[in-house]
């Protein structure tokens, strides 16, 4: 028996090659020690989308990324998430290095993303780019691209990178550092230029071929595709209201003298946040006040208000307040949920998945919406439907009649659809979109996604409220995605005003509520990459006490003790 043990387990030397093993069941050997992108370039003629990083163990890597054993590995691809993170990334950093070859005594800094593959960026300490300066340096770009210059990755000590950031006249970055809690940084180095980028790169600047510089405003757009059409410049439809509403909430950021993350911690660590605070809670009732006194000069006419917006954007709290503003000018608004619109859940359309596509228009009833609302106008009783989310059918909900001065407020994700309401005038809707426009960036190059600020604020709603874990939460967010994808960002031009319900202090509260939960999900589960991407993005934040936060406050739809949690309008329409 010993015998035959030490035949079978014996000390051997490391053999010269080492297996991959992909999800699919295929297995490819390699030399040990090469970098993951060689094993998968084997997949570069066959993938619908380019490979720009992998999953190795459970654990996102770059395509340098080194094999030392036998791993389990998953492409990831310009198609997914992930990958179209590393390939924006990647893009940011060769603009950054072209535009210091041509102006090294000025700066361009990202600013904030469009939702039609783009981010829009503007110079600093100098006139805004001309059309032919546009042009040549997109054209530099291109040349870093054909040269295919690497992007090589280093390592040094935080007092290292001070000094270098200090001698480039980086203040964002070192006020951004000063609470770097770990004594290293990890930077990468491009054609001689040299920065710190939050996350992976591609190899190389040969894996950014598609792109293109278009002039926006006093700024121009770095455009880049889309997960869904990943090798392709899509057409850039004009987006004015959107460009003006990120516009005024930088003006915001301005007058709080917050201007990147590490002027925020500054605020925070120097007890100047309830300054902070309390401007920037002004300046959003101040807003809504600006948008019911519009409603209410033109009550006469108006008889819907139709609010939309993307997930997690706080319409609810925004409904509220508008109609406390609305009562406040002399106008009744009576709140209709959409969602009580819903056909029965066997004729709900299916998604791409099989699974019941609730994001899809077809999922309501606009028939019957459109026939009650008509009615309602016209000062007729009407029983509103109630739908059971247990049983997926309507049910007859309450009675209702209008007087002549109330105005119907309808909340939901298709508010701006042009096909919700085709039988309504376009004159009696006034049509609002809200969003988490976040324009405070980590710095000049490093931009806060206005979806993982929304994420964020879902996954401690969904704890709070409906007992989902961060894992539920993140694995539900793709589908979530992909609606507004197709049903609300294409038509938030639509809207006769925008409500920006980004908060530039909100990170800060989320930290303490959200950190506990991501850091619950499984190692080794598919949504574990997400939890560890966003404790790395919450790492830059100092935390901020929740019970600073006024009671009316947007951010309490999702912390909670919000006191418009249980408001409702009292009038009688019996």
């Amino acid at each position: 028996m010993e015998k035959q043990d030490s035949i079978k387990y014996r000390i051997v030397s490391p053999q010269e090659f080492v297996e991959i093993y992909l999800p699919d069941g295929t297995v490819i050997r390699g030399p040990r020690n090469s970098p993951v992108g060689e094993f998968l370039k084997i997949f570069s003629d066959t993938k619908s989308a380019p490979i720009v990083g992998a999953i190795v163990n459970h654990e996102l890597r770059e395509l340098t990324y080194r094999i030392e054993m036998d791993s389990k590995v998953d492409p990831i691809t310009m198609g997914q998430p992930d990958g179209m993170r590393i390939y924006r990334r990647s893009l940011v950093f060769l603009l950054e290095t072209a535009y210091a070859n041509l102006y090294p005594n000025s700066a361009v800094r990202v600013d904030h993303s469009i939702a039609f593959g783009g981010y829009y960026c503007r110079v600093t300490q100098r006139p805004p780019l001309s059309q032919d300066e546009l042009n040549e340096l997109e054209s530099n770009m291109r040349d870093l691209v054909d040269k295919d210059y690497p992007f090589k990755r280093f390592i040094v000590p935080l007092d290292q990178a001070f000094q270098y950031f200090e001698k480039q006249n980086e203040d964002d970055k070192i006020r951004l550092l000063a609470y770097r809690k770990k004594n290293y940084l990890t930077m990468y180095e491009l054609d001689g230029h040299c920065d710190y980028h939050h996350g992976y790169m591609v190899p190389s600047t040969g894996y950014l071929k598609w792109f293109k510089l278009s002039p926006a405003g006093e700024g121009f757009t770095l455009r880049f595709p889309r997960r869904y059409s990943p090798t392709q410049i899509l057409p850039l439809p004009a987006y004015p209201k959107l460009r003006k509403t990120f516009r005024q909430y930088g003006n915001w950021l301005r007058l709080l003298g917050i201007s990147n993350v590490g002027s925020l911690n500054d605020s925070i660590k120097e007890d100047r946040i309830r300054e902070v605070i309390l401007v920037s809670e002004a300046l959003h009732e101040q807003r809504v006040t600006e948008i019911a006194r519009q409603i209410a000069e033109r009550s006469d006419q108006i008889r819907f208000v139709l609010i939309a917006g993307p997930s997690s954007s706080g319409k609810t709290t925004f409904s509220k307040r508008l109609s406390v503003q609305l009562l406040a000018s002399g106008v009744v608004p009576y709140p209709i949920e959409m969602d009580n619109y819903f056909v029965d859940r066997e004729k709900t359309p299916l998604d791409e998945d099989g699974n019941p596509n609730y994001e899809s228009i077809e999922a309501l009833d606009r028939f019957e919406l459109a026939h009650n609302l008509i009615e309602l106008k016209e000062g007729k009783p009407v029983q509103l439907p109630k739908f059971d989310f247990l049983s997926g059918r309507r049910t007859p909900g309450e009675t209702i009649q209008l007087k002549s001065k109330e105005i119907i407020i309808l909340e939901g994700i298709h508010g701006l659809h042009p096909e919700l309401l085709p039988e309504i005038p376009e004159e009696l809707s006034y049509r609002i979109y809200v969003s988490a426009l976040t324009q405070l960036n980590l710095d000049r190059h490093n931009r806060i996604s206005t979806t993982d600020t929304r994420l964020i604020r879902r996954i401690t709603r969904d704890a709070r409220n409906r007992g989902y874990t961060a894992q539920d939460t993140i694995k539900r967010w793709e589908s979530v995605r992909r609606g507004e994808k197709n049903y609300i960002f294409p038509f938030q031009e639509n809207a006769d005003q925008m409500f920006n319900s980004a908060l530039a202090y909100e990170v800060s509260v989320l930290k303490p509520y959200v950190e506990p939960l991501l850091r619950q999900v499984p190692y080794g589960s598919s949504e574990y990459v997400e939890a560890k991407r966003l404790l790395a993005f919450l790492e830059w934040f100092l935390p901020l006490e929740s019970q600073l936060i006024p009671d009316n406050s947007i951010l309490r739809e999702f912390i909670g003790d919000s006191i418009l949690q249980k408001f409702s309008l009292w009038q009688n329409n019996s």
